[in-house]
C-alpha cells in the first residue's frame, strides 16, 4: 500500500486489527455471550437489544464529542471503551453486571463508525477518501474472516475456555489498536479552529445545523433505505433459503463465505473503477440499483423453485456475487459523499447523524423481515427493490454539487488527489455540501 497522507499507516494498520479481533467473536456472539456470562439465550438476546438501542441514542453525544475534543482523542477513547468491556465480559455472571458491561460497550460500538468517518475526513481528501473507504470495509472483511477462522481453532482447542481466551484476545486487539492510534497525527479540534478568529463566519451551532440542512437529511434519508439490503445478508436470506427455498443449512455459510472473499480482494478495484461513472451520488445510485437487481433475483428464485439442489446452489451464488457487486460500488462512494457533504467543524455531528440511519435500518430490519416474509417469501425481496431504487433516486435527485473552492462531488482520479495541507477546507465549510445552502 502506498502512504499518501499522514496517519493512514496507523489508521489502516488499527483497522486490521480491529477486525481481527472482533471476527473472534462476531460469528458466534450470542454463543460467545452465553458461555462467557453463563447468562440464558433469550436474557442475553434482550440486553443486547437494550444496550444497542442505547448506544444508538448516545450516537448524538459521540458526534458532538469527535467535534470538540477531536476525532483522534474520541478514536482513543472508543478503543479503550471496547477493549475494556471485552476485559470485563468474562466476570459479567451476574444479569446486573452483563447489562451493565454490554451498555458500557455498545456505547463504543455504536459510535465507532462515526469516529472513523471523522477520521478518514481529517486524513485524506478526495480520491483518497474513496480509497480509504473501500480498503477500510476491505479490510474488515478480511479481518473478520480470518479472526473467525482463529477463534474457530482456539475454541475447538480450548472448549468453552476457548470463548474467555477469545474475548481477552479481542480486548488485546482493541488496546493494541489505541497504541498504533496515538500515531495519528494531532490536530486542532475542529470546533477550536471554526472559534478563531480567522475561520470566518461560524456555522449554525449543534445540531440545528444538521436538522436544517435539508439536502444532508435527504442523504441520510436516502442511506436508510438503501442500507436495508445490507441487514438482508445476516436477517433475512439465512431464513429465506432454509425455510422457502429448502436449500441445504450449510448453503448459507457458503455464501456468506463467497461475500467476505470478494469483499475482501474486490473492496479497492471495483472502488476505482466505479469512479468512472463519475460523481459519488451516481456511483452509490448505481450500486443501489445492481442491489435492487439482486433482490429481484432473488425473489424470482422463490418463483421458479429450482428442482436440482445443484442449480438452486449455483444460481444463489450468482446472486451473491451481483449483490456483492452492489456493496461495493455503493458503500465506498456513500461515506465518501457524507463525508465531503459535512462542514468540517461540525463533521462529527454531522456523521453521526449519518450512522444514525445505519443503526435505525438494523434495528428495524429484523422485524420487517420476519413480518413481511411470514405473509409471502418473495415479499421481503420486492420491499427490498422498492426502497433500494427510491433511495437511488433521492441520490440522482440532489445529485447536483455546489462548487465551493474550486471542488465538485466528482470523484477524482488517484492521480489527482493531494493530500490535506494548510489550504484544505477544515474549519469551514466542505468543499460539497450537495445542494445545502451553506456557502
Amino acid at each position: 500500500m502506498v502512504r499518501r497522507n499522514p496517519g493512514e499507516l496507523a489508521l489502516v494498520t488499527g483497522m486490521t486489527i480491529d477486525a481481527l479481533g472482533s471476527g473472534m467473536y462476531v460469528p458466534f456472539s450470542l454463543i460467545f455471550f452465553q458461555r462467557v456470562t453463563g447468562l440464558p439465550l433469550t436474557v442475553i438476546g434482550v440486553v443486547l437489544t437494550v444496550a444497542g438501542l442505547a448506544g444508538m441514542a448516545l450516537l448524538p453525544l459521540a458526534g458532538a464529542a469527535v467535534d470538540c475534543f477531536g476525532a483522534r482523542r474520541m478514536q482513543l477513547i472508543g478503543y479503550a471503551v471496547r477493549g475494556l468491556g471485552f476485559v470485563a465480559y468474562p466476570f459479567a455472571t451476574s444479569l446486573p453486571a452483563f447489562a451493565a458491561v454490554a451498555l458500557f460497550t455498545a456505547a463504543g460500538d455504536r459510535a465507532f463508525p462515526a469516529i472513523q468517518q471523522s477520521l478518514v475526513g481529517e486524513i485524506a481528501t478526495g480520491a483518497d477518501r474513496d480509497r480509504l473507504n473501500a480498503l477500510g470495509r476491505s479490510l474488515r472483511n478480511a479481518g473478520l474472516g480470518a479472526g473467525g477462522l482463529l477463534a474457530a481453532l482456539i475454541v475447538g482447542l480450548a472448549g468453552d475456555t476457548g470463548f474467555v481466551i477469545t474475548a481477552w484476545l479481542n480486548a488485546t486487539s482493541f488496546l493494541v489498536a489505541a497504541l498504533i492510534a496515538r500515531r495519528l497525527p494531532r490536530r486542532a479540534p475542529a470546533a477550536a479552529v471554526n472559534a478563531a478568529p480567522s475561520a470566518g463566519p461560524k456555522t449554525a451551532a449543534g445540531y440545528r445545523a444538521v436538522l436544517a440542512d435539508l439536502p444532508f437529511l435527504s442523504l441520510t434519508g436516502a442511506n436508510f433505505l438503501i442500507a436495508l439490503g445490507y441487514s438482508a445478508l445476516s436477517l433475512l436470506l439465512p431464513a429465506y433459503a432454509v425455510t422457502v427455498l429448502h436449500a441445504p443449512a450449510a448453503t448459507t455459510g457458503g455464501l456468506f463465505a463467497v461475500n467476505t472473499a470478494l469483499c475482501a480482494l474486490g473492496g479497492v478495484p471495483v472502488s476505482r473503477w466505479a469512479r468512472r461513472i463519475g460523481r459519488r451520488s451516481r456511483i452509490a445510485a448505481t450500486g443501489a440499483a445492481v442491489f435492487a437487481l439482486s433482490f429481484l433475483g432473488f425473489a424470482l428464485i422463490g418463483m421458479v423453485r429450482p428442482g436440482s439442489v445443484a442449480v438452486l446452489v449455483v444460481v444463489l451464488v450468482g446472486m451473491m456475487i451481483l449483490y456483492t457487486a452492489g456493496e461495493l460500488i455503493h458503500s465506498p462512494a456513500a461515506s465518501t459523499l457524507a463525508i465531503e457533504a459535512a462542514p468540517a467543524e461540525l463533521r462529527g455531528r454531522y456523521l453521526a447523524s449519518y450512522q444514525l440511519s445505519w443503526s435505525l435500518s438494523a434495528a428495524l430490519a429484523p422485524s420487517i423481515f420476519t413480518g413481511l416474509l411470514a405473509v409471502d417469501g418473495s415479499l421481503p425481496w420486492l420491499f427490498l427493490i422498492g426502497s433500494a431504487l427510491t433511495g437511488a433516486a433521492i441520490l440522482l435527485r440532489f445529485e447536483r454539487r455546489r462548487v465551493t473552492a474550486g471542488g465538485t462531488d466528482i470523484a477524482p482520479s488517484a492521480d489527482t488527489a493531494r493530500p490535506p495541507t494548510a489550504a484544505t477546507s477544515e474549519g469551514r465549510p466542505s468543499k460539497v455540501a450537495l445542494t445545502s445552502p451553506r456557502s
